[in-house]
Parts: structure tokens; C-alpha cells; sequence
């Protein structure tokens, strides 16, 4: 998407207009503008200068974001700087100087009998002329809105603008006719005539309306500032330089001059410049200004750190790896960026009814003065409800209704690690009825972890754990990180074996101080030594939860088992729990066997596992899930990338692969999965001010123009003076962005108030898709040890091109691959030894 900056437009209608002339232009596949940052977002290969003549030719100004300037980091937070208001505010500081005289002269004077000077004693004309040019100042202050007005109506595309200038056009040109009648009439000594046109006067209210639209336009500007302060604070956390290693010395650098490749240091307390990866030196990192979680993380050599965290302990020497628009920060800065620049679908129904609504509030003016003149009132009488009309109108309240909310409620997520790419999925995350969930790094944390241990009498687990250590630090199998994590988090202290060997058959040997250690599955170790029935008993009843267990043995004697298994993060059930509080129902998709699927899912709480599913069995899942409601899809991996696509709303864990957060539409930076029901929250909550907005947009309108046309005087008396229509349009503006700034108050994570849609679904049962079996191959394979060891061969086989299925077994040493098409054994082969596993034979 090609961003722009769009100037001179004033309400919705122009919005609408702009929209619509560049959504002309062949090449050009979608056009979204904003009204409320004033910039556009174009989709299409099409040239910026075609663009800009397109905008320019609809009587505006254009030009491209960011052209002939250099990204930087984090982008530049001037750009969002509030430049309207300071220029609103002399404005209005001016006009109401003059009108202050003014008002004192016409109403003043006339009404209270304030003192004048003995000059304008009995001189009428002299009031008269006074009053013309204390309004005509005003006028010349407030030119802006004759030009844009006149301007807009010249291309057949009226705006706000236009109905302001008109109004107080006619209410000048109107008093200045009276002016010249009154002149006239005092010439040939009809007094009762000249006091007559004295009250015929508007040359009060034509300032009048300038001074308050001005007013309501600096209150509006004000508060769409505000809109944009988490976007600008994002901005401003970027820092401006950087302490570069050139050879033996440290060079303080702009943050542009830094080059991906380059070495840099960060001193305690100091902000991280660019992405980078850590090569000396270990510290606690805060990186609240991106995930908005509070707590440092700890990073060592070898760890990637982001531009704008805060370096809280140790001095790190890092290699820049992403750099300018590259960095993380600027990518979230450019994703909020992108959402302001598109639109909501229901911002639709405000374009529509903005696109015509100018056009019918001149009509409906121009028909008032008419009936009210047919209805035997006098001409200026008729002429003040006419204006009235005009200036109580408001095409801008329409116009801001969705943008502003959508702007707030887009920073309030930035503020809070949960990003939304667009409006469309800010606003339709909240209509999610069911949420699909990939198992392994979304509900469990991804790596093995260490769940029970059981000793055999005369051992303690951290005896254990010390022999197992032993074994399992020599090995590069999965599960023995798992021991070893372990250990580290007791502890305890291991020593090195002696003959150590991986056997075939899943299983460890070593000597530790003359003692011949042993270790593995449960089907080696038994082959091995004996195995009482409780153990087995054990470790049967610990797999069918999906854990995988781990024998030990000393001297050809049974010392313990080990539990190891992937664990649910610790929020997954909380956030499962909320989901379903709000009427969403919840699966859970995962590649694993049933056992294991099963086990996580009622831990988990999850209303419905389905097991066992590929890549292109996910995304047909979905496909099948959205017959029932409206999914959203969470995965963090390379192989949820379809399913996120096919999802109405793709959720993207933020640790996981880039090519699962390009897919997304919502990306959380924090990575836990209590941030779905927060984001689902967050959209509701903005889409319930979007709708307050637009009903008082509509509601005002609906009764702002009957009552300024004058309907219900017949009935109730009640008449309504230009002056006031003005007052109410400039304050209509203002509350709808200041009701839409509510949502800053807004607690993303309490679930209190949270209530159940409508619309609950109910879920479909039916056996995964396994894909087209055409042609199948059998792999002999050594190595593999336990459930993860099966995990890992079969994603590993099922990521590639033309594989549809791989069924793997560790026990029996094969794996079964499913083709859609013929794949050469040497890319099997070369796939799984990759992976740390022998091949030795295809079959």
C-alpha cells in the first residue's frame, strides 16, 4: 500500500470526493481516506504522479508519504505533530476580538442600551457601517473557509466549507442589501422604515458563525491530536544515535548512519538503537516499549534484542541485523500507520450518506426559505432559517465517527502488544465466533519441559536428575534439553561419563566412576533391565496424558523415570476460559496423534481437538469452521501460514515465524495467548463506540434540521437563531472525537463487563481432511526415541513441497510418506538427516 498526504479537505464529503476521484484511476485496485490523519492509502501499480493529478483535479492537494526523505527508525513523530491547532487558535483569538465589538455595537447598544460615542448618536448608517466592517474582518480572518468552501463547490463536490460559507455569506450579502435599503430610506426621511431595517441585521450573526465553527474546528483539532499520542509516543521511543566499534574506537553516529552488519554497544540504562544480536556481554532487557509487558527479559550472547528497548543491567556488544524500516519497532509503527490509512466496513455507511449529504442540506435550505417566504414571512425572517439550516448541519461528525474510534483503539492495542494490521480486522476481531488454536508454542510453550519424576527406593529426584544429567548432556536429542533445563533451574551440579554411546533401539549408555549408566524409552530400558508393572503402569498412564517417559538405570538396576512433555503455557486455560465466557467456541488444531492432542486439550479446557492434521489439512479445517461462524485462526508457525489466510481474522503469536505474522492480520507481540481474548475485547469495545458515534452523528442531524427549518415552530414555538445552529454544529465534532478519546480509559484485560454474543454456534464433528494419498514411499529410519522424535520427522517430511502426509513411528523406525506428486529419496533422505536422524533405506 502507497501512503499520501492529502490537504485541503474539511469534512467527510471530501474525504468521499478524494476517494472517489482516485478510485478512478485504471490500475487502482482500492483507495481508503482518511479524514481524520489526512492521508491516503492507494492499492495498485499505478505511478504517484497519476495519484496526485487525480487528487488535484479534484480541487485538493496531494503528495507521496516519506518522498525524497530518508527512513529512519521508528519513523518521524513531526510528521503527527498537531499543526492545525496553534493556527486555529490565533484565528479564533482574532475573530473574537472583533466580534466582541462587533456584538457590543449590535446587540449591546440596541438591546441594553450600552453607552456609544455622541457621533453615532441617531446615526443608523454610521451602526450600519460599523457592523459591515467589523464582520468583513472576521470574514478576511476566516477566508479559509470561503476558498475551500467556494472552492469545493466550483467541482461540483460541496463540503462543510460550503455550507459555512454559505451561511454566512448569505447573512452578510443579506444585511449589506439591508444596509443600502436603510440608506435609501432614511434619505427620503422614512424613519419608521429605517428602524424597521435596523433589525433586519445579520452582520453580527455571519461573524458569529465563522467565530464558533472555528471554535468547534480547534476543539476538534485538539482532540484528533490525541487520537494519534500512542502512535507519537511510539515514534519518540526510537532513538537518535547510536555508539558504534570503528576498530578500537566507539563513535557516537546518527541512528540513519547505521548499516546492517555494523557492531554497537550498549551501556546500563542506555536504549537499544537498532535490531541486533548479542556477540559479548549478558543483561536484563525491558521491552515493555514493544510488548508492553513490564518484566525484563534476561539476554546472553547469541539472543536478538529490538531498536527502543532499554539495555537495565550489563554492558552488551551487538551485531545490527535489521536496520531503519526494517527494525521491529518501525514495522509496528507501520502496521498502526496502515490501519489509520484503511477503512472499517461500517465507515461505509458514513461515506455514503456523506457523499450526498451536503448536496441535500443546500436543497433543504434553499426549500425552507422558499416555503417560509410562500408562508407570507418576511424575507430575512425566511432567509434565517435557511441559514440556520445550513450552518446546523454536520458532515464532519459522520466523517469522524469510525476513524477516530478506529485510531484510539489501534493505539490502545500498539500500547499493549497487540497489533491490529488494519481496520478491518480491528473491527471484525470482535465478531469471532469460533477460535481455532494451534497446539505446539499458542497453548503449550513449544519446548519440552520436565512434568514428574518417579525414584525408585533409595534414589532422590535430584540423585535422579544428576545420573540423567550425566547421560543426557552428551546427547543432541530434544528431550535431553529438557533434563537438562532442569538441572540447571535445581542446581545441581553433573559429571562427565566416560564411553558414551547413543544406541540404536532409543537409547543412552556411559560409564560415570566405574558404574555402567543406562537410559531411554521405555521399550529399550525394559529390553534392557527389569521393569516392575507399577512402573510400567506409570509410564503407560503418564503417556496417555502426553508425556513421554524416560527410564534410567545404574549397574543394570532401575533408579527412576523422568516425565518429560511440551506444557501448556501457563495462561492458555485463563484465556480459553475468557473465550468461552464470551460465547466463542474454541478448537484446538494440532498434527499430533489423538493420545497426546487429547491430554493438552483437557488441560487446556478446550471445547473441541481435532488431531492429527497437516498443513493443508488446517486451512481445510477452516474452511469447514466458517460454514458455522465466523473463525479466527492463532498459530504461530510456518505451516499455520494457510490456515491464518483462509481465517476471517489470522492471529499471529508474535515469537513465532515471520512468514506466520506476514499471513496474519493481527500480530501479539507478547506471545501469550491471554492477549486473544484481550484483543477480541479491545474490538468490541471499539466498535461499540463507533456505533455510539455514528448514532449521534445521525441522531444530531436528524434533529438539528427539522428544528432549524423551522417544523416545529407551527407546533411548539420553538425557533432556532443561526447563531445557536452554529454553536451546535462546531460542538457535534467535538464530541464525537472526545467520546471516541474514552477509550484510552479502556481495560483491555478485565473481563468483568465481558457478555456472550448472540449468535453462540455449534460445533461440526467430523474427522480431519489427511490429504490425497497418490503415491506413498516407506523410510527405515534410526535415531528416533519418543513422541517428539516422531513430531519432528514428520513436520520436517510434511513442509515439503508435494508431501501430503507423513505418518511416523519411533517404535517401529519408519515413516510412511504420502505424494501427490513423485519426490526423489535423496530429498527425503537429506531432509531427516538434517534433523539429526539416519536413513537407511527408502523404500
Amino acid at each position: 500500500m502507497k501512503q499520501y498526504n492529502v490537504t485541503g479537505m474539511s469534512c467527510a464529503a471530501c474525504s468521499a470526493r478524494v476517494e472517489k476521484a482516485v478510485g478512478k484511476v485504471p490500475g487502482v485496485t482500492s483507495c481508503s481516506v482518511s479524514l481524520l490523519t489526512n492521508s491516503m492509502g492507494v492499492e495498485g501499480d499505478v505511478p504517484p504522479e497519476q495519484i496526485i493529478a487525480a487528487v488535484e483535479q479534484a480541487g485538493y492537494g496531494a503528495s507521496e508519504k516519506g518522498a525524497g526523505e530518508k527512513k529512519q527508525s521508528g519513523g518521524d513523530a513531526s510528521a503527527l505533530e498537531d499543526k492545525e491547532t496553534p493556527v486555529l487558535k490565533r484565528r479564533l483569538i482574532a475573530s473574537v476580538g472583533f466580534l466582541l465589538v462587533l456584538m457590543y455595537f449590535s446587540m449591546g447598544h440596541m438591546m441594553w442600551g450600552w453607552p456609544l460615542p455622541e457621533w453615532f448618536n441617531d446615526n443608523h448608517i454610521a451602526m450600519g457601517l460599523v457592523q459591515l466592517l467589523l464582520a468583513g474582518i472576521v470574514m478576511v480572518i476566516n477566508q479559509k473557509f470561503f476558498i475551500s468552501g467556494f472552492k469545493s463547490l466550483w467541482h461540483r463536490s460541496p463540503n462543510m466549507d460550503t455550507l459555512v460559507a454559505m451561511g454566512s455569506m448569505a447573512s452578510f450579502l443579506w444585511s449589506v442589501y439591508v444596509l443600502f435599503a436603510m440608506t435609501r430610506a432614511q434619505v427620503d426621511g422614512n424613519m419608521e422604515a429605517v428602524m424597521d431595517y435596523m433589525m433586519d441585521f445579520y452582520f453580527e450573526s455571519a461573524a458569529m458563525i465563522l467565530t464558533l465553527i472555528t471554535v468547534g474546528k480547534m476543539l476538534e483539532a485538539r482532540s484528533k491530536g490525541k487520537t494519534t499520542d500512542a502512535l507519537k509516543g511510539l515514534m519518540n521511543l526510537a532513538p537518535k544515535t547510536a555508539v558504534l566499534v570503528k576498530g578500537e574506537k566507539e563513535v557516537t553516529v546518527p541512528i540513519e548512519q547505521v548499516e546492517k552488519g555494523d557492531i554497537f554497544v550498549v551501556r546500563p540504562g542506555e536504549s537499544i538503537p537498532v535490531d541486533g544480536k548479542i556477540l559479548e556481554g549478558h543483561s536484563a532487557v525491558n521491552e515493555a516499549a514493544l510488548t508492553g509487558e513490564s518484566i525484563p527479559v534476561d539476554k546472553e550472547e547469541g539472543d536478538l534484542v529490538s531498536a527502543a528497548t532499554i539495555n537495565q543491567s550489563g554492558f552488551i556488544r551487538c551485531e545490527a541485523t535489521r536496520v531503519g524500516e526494517d527494525t521491529t519497532l518501525s514495522q509496528i509503527i507501520q502496521m498502526v500507520t496502515d490501519a489509520a490509512a484503511t477503512k472499517a466496513p461500517i465507515a461505509k455507511i458514513a461515506d455514503k450518506v456523506s457523499g450526498v449529504f451536503v448536496p441535500v442540506v443546500i436543497l433543504i435550505a434553499v426549500v425552507t426559505t422558499i416555503v417560509w417566504l410562500l408562508a407570507g414571512q418576511t424575507f430575512g425572517y425566511a432567509l434565517a432559517r435557511g441559514i440556520s439550516v445550513l450552518v446546523i448541519s454536520c458532515p464532519c461528525a459522520l466523517g469522524l465517527a469510525t476513524p477516530v474510534a478506529i485510531m484510539v483503539g489501534n493505539g490502545m492495542g500498539a500500547k499493549n502488544g497487540i497489533l491490529f494490521k488494519t481496520a478491518v480486522s480491528l473491527e471484525e476481531a470482535g465478531r469471532v465466533q469460533i477460535v481455532a488454536l494451534d497446539k505446539t508454542g499458542t497453548i503449550t510453550s513449544g519446548e519440552p519441559r520436565v512434568t514428574n519424576l518417579v525414584c525408585e527406593p533409595g534414589y532422590e529426584e535430584n540423585t535422579l536428575l544428576e545420573l540423567a544429567g550425566a547421560l543426557e548432556k552428551k546427547s543432541e536429542h530434544p528431550l535431553a534439553k529438557a533434563v537438562l533445563l532442569e538441572i540447571e533451574q535445581r542446581k545441581i551440579a553433573t559429571k562427565e561419563v566416560e564411553d558414551f554411546r547413543a544406541l540404536a533401539g532409543n537409547g543412552l549408555t556411559g560409564t560415570l566412576e566405574g558404574h555402567r549408566l543406562l537410559g531411554g524409552s521405555m521399550k529399550y530400558i525394559s529390553s534392557q533391565v527389569t521393569v516392575g508393572e507399577n512402573v510400567k503402569n506409570q509410564a503407560q498412564a503418564l503417556a496417555k496424558q502426553g508425556k513421554t517417559p524416560l527410564l534410567f538405570a545404574k549397574d543394570d538396576v532401575l533408579i527412576g523415570m523422568i516425565a518429560v512433555a511440551d506444557v501448556i503455557k501457563e495462561d492458555s486455560p485463563k484465556a480459553v476460559q475468557e473465550l468461552q465466557n464470551m460465547g466463542i467456541r474454541v478448537v484446538m488444531l494440532t498434527g499430533d496423534n489423538e493420545q497426546t492432542a487429547k491430554a493438552i486439550g483437557a488441560q487446556a479446557g478446550v471445547d473441541q481437538v481435532i488431531a492429527g492434521v497437516l498443513p493443508d489439512g488446517k486451512e481445510a479445517v477452516i474452511r469447514k469452521l466458517k460454514e458455522y461462524g465466523k473463525v479466527a485462526m492463532v498459530g504461530d508457525g510456518i505451516n499455520d501460514a494457510p490456515a491464518l489466510t483462509r481465517a476471517d481474522i489470522g492471529i499471529a503469536i508474535g515469537a513465532g515465524a515471520d512468514v506466520a505474522i506476514d499471513a496474519a492480520d493481527v500480530v501479539l507481540m507478547k506471545s501469550r495467548l491471554s492477549d486473544v481474548p484481550a484483543a477480541v475485547r479491545l474490538s468490541r469495545a471499539t466498535l461499540r463506540n463507533i456505533h455510539e458515534n455514528l448514532f449521534w452523528a445521525f441522531f444530531y442531524n436528524i434533529i438539528g434540521i427539522p428544528l432549524a427549518a423551522g417544523v416545529w415552530i407551527p407546533i411548539f414555538g420553538w425557533t432556532l437563531n443561526p447563531m445557536f445552529g452554529a454553536l451546535a454544529m462546531s460542538l457535534s465534532s467535538f464530541c464525537v472525537v472526545s467520546n471516541a478519546l474514552r477509550l484510552n480509559l479502556f481495560k483491555v484485560k478485565d473481563s468483568h463487563r465481558d457478555h456472550k454474543i448472540k449468535n453462540e454456534v455449534t460445533l461440526p464433528q467430523w474427522e480431519a481432511s489427511k490429504g490425497e494419498k497418490n503415491m506413498t514411499k516407506t523410510m527405515t529410519i534410526k535415531g528416533m526415541m519418543c513422541g517428539h522424535c516422531e513430531a519432528r520427522v514428520k513436520k520436517t517430511l510434511e513442509e515439503l513441497e508435494h508431501v501430503t502426509e507423513a505418518q511416523v513411528s519411533h517404535e517401529k523406525g519408519t515413516a510412511v510418506v504420502s505424494m501427490e506428486t513423485e519426490v526423489a529419496d535423496e530429498v527425503l533422505k537429506k531432509a531427516v538427516e538434517d534433523q539429526g536422524y539416519q536413513v537407511e533405506n527408502i523404500q
